[in-house]
């Protein structure tokens, strides 16, 4: 059973990407709004959802180091995992002042952790001041959208923007089912290995509830739309932090294992400056750069099993 539940999140995965994709194109073009700030926004902060859903529950269940490791991970994922694959199917070609600015704030998102890691708790007050954040980042993007154009015109938007509606809210309703079976069964595989939660959040949590990322920034990249990939990667590190990490500390103080501090964060920290120098000093982020990529997270697990 915990094998079917793989394959139905796997299938509710792709159909979800695809569909939220091509609604969110859809709704860009007949917007006029540009196609990164979409994936900032919906794209981004829409298939963060299971990410969401997951660290509440572990942290209500009791085992804060899946809450937190679940989002921890997804970032590192996010970043040395789903933009090296998406860089492999068509290289990144994204540049321009909203991009500054929103990997600008990832890359601050990421750094206001050392100091709530290093009280050892997350405390509902700094739970609070993350969603402030979270807050005041999306009025500011909605207030200044950015200059980035649609590089592709290779997808065909549905009918009216009412459809494109109903693909967007269709795809999340998809993903977060999709998410979370393949969590469910992964988890259960994983447990009857006896690998630990730290371990089980770190990597088989967070690449499950990264998947609806995966999907949507691979389908992107095969239709050539790079702002869409690369704007829900970094849309999604910034609401994992602001967002999940906010509001799952609201509801239930996380406790924080002395190894994300000492291990993962600087991780997490190193990658997002790596992303951010390439995307800024590289006109192509490429498939050399993404095998490159995709090595440095087969080493990151390999080091997160101690």
């Amino acid at each position: 059973m915990d094998y079917l539940y793989v394959l139905a999140g796997l299938i509710g995965l792709f159909f979800g990407g695809e569909a939220l994709v091509r609604g969110s194109v859809g709704i860009a073009r007949r917007m006029s709004i540009p196609p990164l700030l979409i994936g900032l926004t919906v794209v981004g902060f829409g298939t963060s959802t299971p990410e969401l859903l997951v660290s509440v529950d572990a942290a209500l269940r009791g085992v804060p180091d899946i809450a937190l490791g679940n989002i921890v991970g997804s970032n590192i994922a996010n970043i040395l995992l789903i933009a090296a694959l998406s860089a492999l199917v068509w290289p990144i070609r994204v540049m321009g002042a909203t991009l500054r600015r929103d990997t600008a704030v990832m890359i601050a998102a990421t750094l206001c952790l050392i100091p709530v890691f290093a009280l050892g708790q997350i405390t509902r007050l700094s739970g609070a001041a993350l969603f402030a954040a979270l807050v005041a980042y999306l009025v500011w993007a909605y207030l200044k959208p950015g200059d980035a154009e649609p590089e592709g015109d290779d997808v065909t938007p549905p009918a009216s923007t009412l459809v494109s509606v109903a693909w967007v809210i269709g795809g999340l309703v998809a993903l977060m089912f999709g998410a979370r079976f393949l969590v469910d069964g992964a988890v259960s595989i994983a447990r009857g290995y006896g690998i630990s939660e730290a371990f089980i959040g770190l990597t088989i949590v967070a690449v499950g509830t990264s998947l609806p990322e995966l999907a949507t920034s691979l389908i992107a990249a095969f239709r050539r739309q790079s702002e869409i990939a690369i704007g829900n990667i970094i849309g999604s590190n910034i609401f994992n932090v602001f967002g999940i990490l906010g509001v799952t500390a609201l509801i239930a103080p996380i406790p924080v294992a002395s190894r994300f501090l000492t291990f993962d964060l600087p991780v997490m920290i190193a990658v997002s400056l790596i992303l951010t120098a390439l995307l800024m000093t590289r006109p192509v982020i490429g498939r050399g750069v993404g095998v490159a990529m995709l090595a440095g997270y087969i080493a990151y697990v390999w080091g997160a099993q101690g």
